[in-house]
């Protein structure tokens, strides 16, 4: 029998069940939380101690949940008697995905100190005010990270352990090579650790100034990661689509960077949890991932929607055989309707979902997939989830009726407890445990939650409100568009106008005019961009995969977005 998904909820988080949720106040503020979930990180990673399965497959590399955990305690021991990291301290990891990156994730945070993910794309200038900020202990670093790194880190006295680096090198003052000081066999240290410790720091990827540190706690994490399960476990519940309940044993493919909070907790820490093998790629690349989705046989595709527009849109698609899949989807950015057709129509198994989370919300938020996703394409799914609670709010914080716009609150144990070192900032943003995103949205009458656009990212045009999402998502139903970005620029007697950038489909064409008259089927007139410029190469992302929208009005509209209009990259994941 098919269950609505209310009774699913119900049946999954009630009394007696591994995801029942029970109230309780956690700094002044009560929250539903998961009553079975474990007491900090460390428990989680714990629990796969001696698995001998496979874990993390990474270029010709293979590692067992087991000889995972060796690496983690022996560097943890490292951590505490080489380093003398104690519990709270702030250490640094700054690389790409390597397996290393998830040893020392796991080390720091089972130690009681703070795990602060740092960009492997960062400057040195960023990498610098990072390390300040964050007033770093240790810094674990890959070769490439640590050239940018030894002079701030130098100056500011904090050593670096550096994996896969050169053994032919010359030593550095203040580096240590990681297979010199981690020594196999070392067990974990003791350390009792709480669940409102601190244990995350991630950097949120605005583009303009520098950015803040979300400050999570475990609790906050292991919440999220609970909420991750059952929402799995509500969809099997309903109809039979869990991703455990296959023939295929359950496999991630990690295509976004660690240090984001997509690639850490949804992705990595869902698969140690859950004891899922998980396919490591070091740079994204669709045709690369094609390969390993076949010869790992992946089921679960998690990225930004342009991600899954590459993957379909390689030339080598029809080659390999993806019938393993269960799940393609992600976040980070809205899905056009046109791609959950696509992804609906293009994979035998798998079935489309997408996720509305935040690096402020451990990436957890309403999510939508599977038949609530086809027959509700542009919502981000139902309001209601088993721990966050949901409103849409005017300019004065007060609640709007069903249907009207407002800006997205969000409450949850998995939300963070702050930014670090910025207490201004942590009260603008979380007021009596609701977080506002700083997103536009509705939600229907049937609970399901649509989020318009960024607050910021709404064009003003003569008085009337655009909302830039529901333009790009216009400008993707035309069959030549490959990459769309809408933008608003200053004009001297509308305000604002809206303005485009697009990139076609290799072998398409498609002009101004032609777009004009296609998107005035579609939208009202004041809606239609007056402005349009068309990108030879892929349009420019930040490290999360968001379009850098105040790049694009720079480069092509000569605006240097000093009104302040249209900051759609900036405070999120």
């Amino acid at each position: 029998m098919t269950l609505s998904y209310e009774e699913a909820l119900a049946q999954v988080t009630a009394p007696g069940q591994l995801f029942e949720l029970t109230e309780q106040e956690v700094r002044g503020v009560t929250y539903r939380l998961f009553a079975n979930a474990p007491a900090n990180l460390g428990q989680l990673f714990a629990a796969t101690r001696g698995d001998e399965s496979t874990f993390v497959v990474y270029e010709e590399e293979r590692w067992t949940f087991a000889e995972t955990m060796a690496h983690v305690d022996a560097l943890a021991h490292a951590l505490v008697h080489t380093y003398g990291i104690a519990k709270g301290d702030r250490v640094g990891i700054a690389m790409r995905n390597l397996p290393e990156w998830i040893v020392a994730f796991a080390a720091v945070v089972s130690v009681g100190a703070v795990s602060v993910s740092l960009n492997a794309w960062w400057t040195e200038a960023e990498m610098d005010y990072a390390i300040g900020d964050a007033g770093l202990s240790l810094l674990v670093a890959d070769p490439e990270r640590v050239e940018r790194a030894l002079a701030p880190s130098a100056a500011r006295g904090v050593p670096i352990l550096e994996v896969r680096g050169d053994r032919s090198a010359p030593d550095r003052d203040g580096v240590r090579r990681y297979e010199d000081v981690v020594h196999l066999g070392d067990a974990m240290p003791e350390v009792e650790v709480a669940p409102d410790d601190d244990a995350t720091i991630l950097y949120t990827s605005g583009t303009t100034g520098f950015p803040k540190g979300a400050v999570s706690t475990h609790r906050a994490v292991v919440q999220a990661l609970m909420a991750f399960w059952a929402n799995n476990t509500i969809q099997g519940a309903r109809k039979g689509t869990d991703l455990l309940s296959t023939s295929t044993p359950p496999c991630f493919i990690l295509i976004v960077p660690l240090f984001h909070v997509t690639g850490c907790v949804p992705v990595m820490l869902t698969s140690f949890a859950m004891k899922m093998k998980l396919v490591m790629m070091y740079r994204w690349d669709p045709e690369t991932a094609l390969r390993l989705i076949e010869a790992e046989r992946v089921t679960a595709f998690v990225g930004v929607p342009t991600q899954s527009w590459d993957l379909m849109e390689s030339p080598s698609f029809a080659k390999y055989d993806t019938s393993s899949l269960v799940s393609v989807g992600g976040g980070g950015a809205p899905a056009p309707a046109t791609l959950v057709d696509r992804v609906e129509k293009g994979f035998r198994r798998g079935r489309p979902n997408i996720g509305y989370g935040m690096t402020e919300t451990n990436a957890y938020g309403p999510g939508n997939s599977g038949d609530d996703y086809v027959s509700h394409p542009t919502s981000t799914g139902r309001a209601r989830t088993s721990i966050m609670d949901v409103e849409i709010r005017d300019e004065m914080g007060t609640p709007v009726p069903v249907g009207d716009r407002g800006q997205i609150w969000l409450k949850g144990p998995n939300v963070i407890r702050g930014y670090w070192n910025k207490p201004e900032a942590t009260a603008e943003t979380i007021v009596d445990g609701w977080l506002a995103t700083g997103d536009i949205g509705r939600i229907d009458d049937e609970g399901f939650l649509y989020i318009e656009d960024r607050a910021k990212d709404m064009v003003l045009r003569a008085g009337e409100n655009v909302y830039c999402a529901e333009v790009e998502s216009a400008i993707y139903e035309h069959p030549a568009v490959y990459e769309a970005a809408v933008v608003g620029v200053p004009h001297e007697r509308l305000g604002e106008e809206v303005a485009c950038v697009i990139q076609v489909k290799e072998g398409e064409t498609l002009t101004e005019d032609e777009l004009r008259t296609f998107l005035a089927q579609r939208l009202a007139s004041f809606k239609v961009p007056s402005r349009v410029a068309f990108a030879a190469d892929r349009l420019p992302r930040n490290p999360s995969g968001k379009i850098l929208k105040r790049e694009l009005r720079t480069s092509y509209f000569g605006d240097d977005g000093a009104d302040g209009a249209g900051g759609a990259d900036a405070g999120q994941s």
